[in-house]
């Protein structure tokens, strides 16, 4: 496939993305899974997983992968696109629907619809969360650890930071 046909799929598919992802980019993780490993397989489901990690581990929106995604497969043009893709569609759709949302405040329908995306969005976060710990369960060690900060995560206040951290020496060591 061509650079140029490689950056329209991307662009199409990454832009389609954008109009569903409710709650953010983490919400369509699974879909970005599906269609850059699965069907285009372009990456692998560890690579998914160390492209994730990496850009949640630097500071930025949450949306980096993208454009890690983007990197590797087409360069730098390749970022560009796919992270006009995701930004770009879902911006000028909350631009037009704001304005008609502010108008309806109040409305029945409105709190309805605030009411259902709340637990969609959860789904959707949780079923990324799925995804990702799949492709980094390279060992029975990763999988281990990977419980042990989703269990550390929800249980106490400690940064999550702190367990990249632990988590990045004990790759650093060799013990993952």
């Amino acid at each position: 496939m061509k650079l140029a046909d490689t950056l329209l799929l991307m662009l199409g598919q990454f832009a389609l993305m954008s109009l569903f992802a409710i709650g953010g980019a983490n919400s369509v993780l699974p879909e970005m899974h599906r269609f850059v490993v699965e069907q285009q397989g372009w990456i692998t489901h560890q690579k998914f997983a160390e492209l994730f990690g990496l850009a949640q581990g630097v500071p930025g929106p949450n949306m980096l992968v993208v454009a890690l995604i983007g990197y590797h497969v087409a360069g730098i043009p390749g970022a560009l696109v796919c992270t006009i893709g995701l930004i770009g569609p879902s911006s000028v759709l909350t631009y037009f629907v704001y304005r008609v949302w502010d108008r309806f405040k109040g409305s029945a329908w409105r709190e309805l619809i605030q009411s259902a995306a709340a637990p969609v969005t959860v789904g959707l976060v949780l079923a990324s969360g799925y995804i990702i710990a799949r492709g980094a369960a390279a060992s029975w060690v990763a999988v281990g650890l990977t419980a042990a900060v989703a269990v550390l995560t929800a249980t106490t206040r400690a940064h999550p930071l702190i367990w990249l951290a632990i988590a990045a020496a004990m790759g650093a060591l060799g013990l993952v």
